[in-house]
């Protein structure tokens, strides 16, 4: 905007600049020349007809000197061009101010509705939930421009300060069931605070980056704090000490005694380099496996040929034995797990707790951070080759990309791959779409922060449904499904339709996790579906 101001300033002062030389030299030129007096006024009048091309009056015809017909033809074209530079500073943007849809500054009536304060990728994720469940939401957007971008792709926002009260009765935060808080830590405090002028009884969940405010949040009036960048930290570490120890790691419980875990397949291991029709792991073992992660595609149920290499995830469920006889199939030799040592690159608050976990998990932690601050072992940057190596990347089991930027994260991603053909390669992704680039770069496992928030967020304010993996590539979700009463799983062919697998149902307080195509659901069952993000919202959709 004040760029724009300083252009106008500059035309006015070029334009009547120009508009009173031209005047002056009218004036000269028809008395030196033509030897007829013309006056100041008269001369401006000329010029002005000159300008706007309504003709000349008395004056047209009267030049015969080449010196004043020189004079009117600059005159002329100084006049177009003078016009012409005014459309585009001046009239267009006019017009476009005139046509523009302007974004809303308040909704209508409702009741029961999810406020999100503040706008960010893992909105997405959380809106791609309520919209899957049919929850109405709104997003209240300090930015004009973004507010009307997301207007324009018909999502349900209105523009004002979030930290407002007045801007928060416009979104009937009153009348609300949720109201999220999804900016800076201090601004989340200043929402929560304008929240609760306004109600008491609205639950109030607030996201934050530093765990140490927690605290200050929940004293301004939140009901519930999160820290996804704590919970995400500790998942991308745990995904690194899974892969030397033979502990099964933080699996996911699901009933008395079956469980669900991601196990990742290590060079060296004794499944590698088999299709999995060949490697016997249901006979050996018993795991049932629900569904393959390669490169980033995640593919349920897995073909029979599907070839397992080092960059296969398994996505298996058994009882404890069952998932720990496989564990040793899918890990390396000895002397791969005997190095036991991990570069952390980033000691922020995701870095920092991956370090912590290495760290009580028995693993040695090499920190590489541009500051040089007390935690921090290797001081430069992640793409620097020399850095890399006197981290020791050449020996190490794992390298954990926990930066703030996603494209220095996939750079770093090529430059560790390159020196370092078998490193395990763990990375945070700060945004969703970025996830593939990661995995064409050579990452091992990728996890999105904004994906673990957005989940975390989603599990809380949907009463109907539990994700049971927040901090996990795959969503396993714990939900009812009302529509499917009566059906078989068989007739409702869940995993055609949605790309869902079934993997247990709760029904009595008891799970069975024996399903053939012929179990009916019944009215009070809660299905356990595991799938993509997108698969288990059309699962939602299918099923609600």
């Amino acid at each position: 905007m004040i760029r724009q101001q300083r252009r106008a300033l500059l035309y006015v002062g070029a334009f009547v600049t120009v508009v009173v030389g031209y005047t002056f030299a009218y004036s000269w030129g028809m008395a030196t020349f033509e030897e007829r007096e013309r006056s100041l006024l008269e001369s401006f009048a000329i010029v002005v007809e000159t300008f706007t091309t309504t003709g000349y009056g008395r004056d047209a015809g009267l030049w015969t000197t080449t010196e004043m017909e020189l004079l009117m033809v600059a005159m002329q074209m100084t006049g177009v061009f003078l016009i012409f530079m005014a459309l585009p500073l001046f009239v267009a943007p006019w017009v476009q101010e005139a046509v523009r849809v302007s974004p809303p500054t308040a909704i209508d009536e409702r009741s029961g509705h999810v406020v999100i304060c503040g706008y960010s990728p893992r909105a997405e994720t959380l809106i791609d939930e309520l919209r899957s469940w049919d929850r109405e939401y709104v997003l209240v957007v300090r930015d004009r421009e973004t507010s009307l971008d997301l207007y324009e792709r018909n999502l349900d926002v209105i523009h004002g300060d979030p930290e407002s009260a007045e801007v928060l009765r416009r979104a009937r935060v009153a009348t609300a069931a949720t109201v999220v808080a999804d900016a800076t830590d201090e601004q989340n405090a200043s929402i929560t605070l304008a929240v609760r002028e306004i109600s008491d009884d609205v639950e109030v969940i607030s996201l934050v980056q530093d765990p140490d405010l927690a605290s200050y949040l929940q004293y301004a009036g939140a009901d519930q704090v999160f820290s996804p960048r704590h919970l995400l930290g500790e998942s991308l570490a745990e995904q690194v000490t899974a892969s030397v120890t033979t502990d099964l790691g933080d699996t996911i419980t699901i009933g008395e005694d079956f469980e669900i875990v991601e196990l990742s397949v290590q060079e060296n291991s004794a499944v590698v380099g088999r299709e999995l029709s060949e490697s016997n792991i249901r006979e050996r073992t018993g795991a049932s496996i629900i569904g393959t992660w390669t490169r980033g595609e995640f593919h349920t149920p897995p073909s029979p040929d599907t070839m397992l290499d080092e960059d296969t995830i398994l996505l298996v469920a058994g009882r404890e034995s069952q998932l720990e006889r496989l564990k040793e199939m899918t890990l390396g030799d000895e002397y791969s797990r005997s190095r036991r040592s991990a570069i952390v690159a980033g000691y922020g608050e995701v870095g920092s707790t991956v370090s912590e976990k290495l760290v009580t998990s028995g693993l040695r932690s090499i920190v590489v951070d541009r500051e040089n601050k007390e935690g921090v072992d290797v001081v430069g940057d992640v793409t620097d080759e020399s850095v890399l190596l006197e981290a020791g990347i050449d020996h190490a089991n794992a390298l954990i990309l926990a930066l703030g930027d996603d494209t220095t994260t996939i750079f770093a991603t090529l430059v560790a791959r390159e020196l370092s053909p078998t490193v395990e390669i763990v990375a945070r992704a700060n945004e969703t779409d970025n996830i593939g680039k990661l995995y064409s770069a050579g990452a091992d496992y990728v996890l999105a922060l904004e994906t673990v928030s957005g989940r975390m967020l989603a599990s809380t304010i949907l009463e109907d449904e539990e994700v049971i993996s927040p901090d996990k590539q795959i969503e396993i979700v714990r939900t009812t499904a009302p529509r499917l009463v009566g059906q078989s799983l068989g007739e409702a062919d869940v995993r055609e339709r949605t790309g869902c697998t079934v993997i247990a149902v709760e029904r009595d307080g008891e799970v069975t996790t024996d399903l053939g195509p012929d179990f009916v659901v019944e009215s009070e069952d809660r299905l356990i579906v595991a799938g993509t993000d997108a698969d288990t919202n059309a699962f939602t959709e299918l099923a609600q």
